[in-house]
């Protein structure tokens, strides 16, 4: 009897054991249909037609369009220093003043030389109508025969003296004014004044210093009219055929990242940069509020033309780009699959691409996740922009 117990033991503990091991292998099945990998959650945006504003990307400084660099003309002690840094003056208005002494006494004398021209050319006129009288009494007595041809030519060679003694004083009168100018002139060089409406920029000079030596560079002060700039900026030689003359161009200032400024093409240099291959352009900024100032660095555009209905996606959606050769890689979604395509790309405008084939209107295109994505991977659309 114990014999069968032992062996009805021995059966139980074999049909518990078949009964873990079948049910193991059940669950391990189960696991395997959970591990199935999910669809990678990402963002997109469709293929969409819009208008296309097309232009070259630049970059350059802006410099006052009109500016002054004072340098001393007359040499001098100055004396007066009238205007400081930054302030605002007109055209005309005084900036300093140097020693005149020596120069007004040189105008002093001058005047006097025209007044001594001017008197002896009033002599000479009186001696001129002296020989005219003489000359016509001796002709009336010559005509009478009361004198001889000797005195006749006498009277018409005192006439002809007379004549040359005026032009002299004239010309005598002629050179004193002359003298008389030149040294007004040098005079009212003495005294500095602004070419221009703008703000003193710089100023280089203070009172008892001495300016105007020969030679000397020194600049004594800088005008700055700000409210109106010029953008100098470099074009490949590859674009100079989009270029035209009133072109508009926009741009933004490191100063000032959120604000759009415009200005316009004004000159387009007609030789090429041998060391480059580029053409200047230079384009006028209106700029009456001052805003901007000048020495500020910007990135801008030059507008070139504008097309309707065109196919674009927005950068993000590029997985690399070549941007000479015209061609980039994106993810595309269809079926809720990622395909990786290779597309031909053209214009750019702002943070949109110009797409001429390999996609759609409305073909969505992943921007944002696609670092997780491998080419025929299941993907979730957690976004989509451009959706109707």
């Amino acid at each position: 009897m114990k014999r069968g117990l032992i062996i009805g033991g021995l059966l139980a503990f074999l049909c518990i054991g078949a009964w873990g091991c079948s049910k193991g292998q059940g669950d391990s099945k189960g696991a395997e249909k959970s591990v199935a990998i999910p669809p990678v959650a990402v963002e997109a945006t469709q293929v969409q037609a819009r208008d296309l504003i097309e232009g070259i990307e630049v970059v350059g400084s802006l410099t006052p369009r009109f500016e002054a660099r004072l340098k001393a003309e007359y040499s001098g002690i100055v004396t007066d220093v009238y205007v400081t840094e930054w302030v605002r003056v007109k055209k005309g208005t005084p900036l300093a003043k140097l020693d005149t002494r020596e120069i007004e006494a040189v105008v002093q004398k001058a005047q006097a030389a025209v007044e001594v021209g001017k008197a002896n050319l009033l002599q000479a006129e009186v001696g001129g109508h002296r020989a005219e009288r003489e000359m016509t009494r001796a002709q009336n007595l010559k005509e009478s025969g009361l004198i001889t041809q000797q005195l006749l030519d006498d009277a018409r060679t005192e006439k002809a003296a007379s004549e040359a003694r005026i032009a002299a004083a004239k010309a005598q009168v002629q050179a004193a004014e002359k003298d008389l100018r030149q040294a007004q002139t040098r005079l009212s060089k003495a005294v500095l004044q602004s070419p221009l409406d703008g703000v003193v920029a710089s100023r280089n000079i203070n009172v008892g210093d001495l300016v105007g030596e020969p030679g000397s560079q020194r600049i004594l002060f800088q005008i700055v009219d700000n409210r109106e700039l010029e953008l100098t900026v470099t074009v490949p030689s590859t674009e100079m055929g989009r270029l035209r003359l009133g072109q508009p161009l926009t741009f933004i200032a490191d100063a000032f990242p959120e604000k759009f400024f415009s200005g316009q093409v004004k000159f387009i240099n007609p030789t090429v940069n041998e060391a480059d291959r580029s053409v200047k352009v230079i384009a006028v900024v209106q700029n009456n509020s001052e805003i901007l100032k000048a020495g500020l660095f910007v990135k801008g555009r030059i507008i070139t033309g504008q097309r309707t209905g065109v196919l674009q996606i927005p950068k993000p959606a590029l997985l690399s780009w070549d941007v000479g050769g015209k061609k980039a890689e994106v993810f595309s979604v269809q079926k809720d699959q990622a395909l990786r395509k290779t597309i031909q790309t053209g214009s750019v405008s702002g943070d949109w691409v110009e797409v001429v084939s390999g996609l759609q209107t409305g073909e969505p295109v992943i921007t944002r996740g696609a670092f997780n994505v491998k080419n025929g991977d299941r993907v979730k659309i957690v976004k989509l922009n451009g959706g109707k």
